[in-house]
């Protein structure tokens, strides 16, 4: 079975001379970690944003574990899915603790138990000590990783990260990539998209290159890196399809 399923996404914003999507269409199976990759513009979030359901495409198909996206499975979706967004989505003037007991109530989860996960992950993600600290005063990793423990609360078979260690010192990269690793063997399946290609090769076992909305090239890292004369990495093979050209 499919964790994501996407055939023939359009999408066009109100204004713009260009589709930001254009008959986008890739698979990736369950249980995997894997990467959605493309320069700037290219549509990754938009295409993050309706794979959620926060966002609607002006046609196509989103399937997340077979549930076709839409009203009729939109409840059953929000269950199987986590989302991290790009930006920060905490409340600064909450503490960690005060943050994330309010995420869990909104999946539903309340009381003792909440209170041990909560807990639980704190430790896990080095930031049992802060748990009591507003989350304006906290680093950028410290925001990152607190923004994750909030997308897995519900214990989601799907985890979506935008750019999860952006703007993020080396230690918390390391902690967050190793995370990721730990929580995949547990059977949850991982979309993530990065700019930063050496760390998508090690960590995704598939990836789907894209541009101006459209599907580049998929498949698994090294055999990309193999098929392409010449590219000794996925950042070579990254330029080698979507060009040397600067975006802006």
């Amino acid at each position: 079975m499919n964790s994501i399923t996407v055939k023939d996404l359009f999408k066009t914003y109100k204004g713009a001379l260009q589709p930001t999507l254009e008959g986008l269409s890739f698979s990736f199976p369950e249980g995997k970690i894997t990467g959605l990759l493309g320069p700037n513009g290219a549509g990754k979030t938009t295409t993050i944003s309706i794979l959620c359901g926060l966002v609607r495409a002006d046609s196509g198909e989103v399937r997340i574990h077979e549930l076709l996206q839409g009203a009729a499975h939109r409840e059953a979706i929000k269950k199987v899915i986590g989302i991290v967004p790009q930006q920060i989505a905490l409340f600064p003037q909450l503490t960690a603790i005060e943050n994330l007991v309010y995420f869990g109530n909104l999946y539903g989860l309340k009381g003792k138990s909440l209170r041990t996960k909560v807990e639980n992950y704190l430790e896990q993600f080095g930031l049992e000590k802060a748990g009591n600290k507003e989350v304006h005063k906290f680093s950028g990793g410290m925001k990152r990783r607190t923004n994750i423990i909030a997308a897995i609360l519900h214990d989601p078979q799907l985890l979506v990260l935008d750019e999860p260690t952006a703007g993020v010192d080396v230690q918390s990269r390391s902690m967050i990539l190793q995370f990721l690793r730990e929580y995949n063997k547990k059977g949850v399946s991982v979309l993530y998209t990065s700019h930063l290609l050496e760390e998508a090769q090690s960590l995704c076992e598939e990836v789907v290159i894209m541009d101006e909305g459209k599907l580049i090239i998929q498949g698994q890292p090294m055999a990309l890196i193999q098929q392409n004369a010449g590219c000794r990495n996925l950042e070579d093979v990254f330029l080698h399809y979507t060009g040397h050209a600067l975006r802006d």
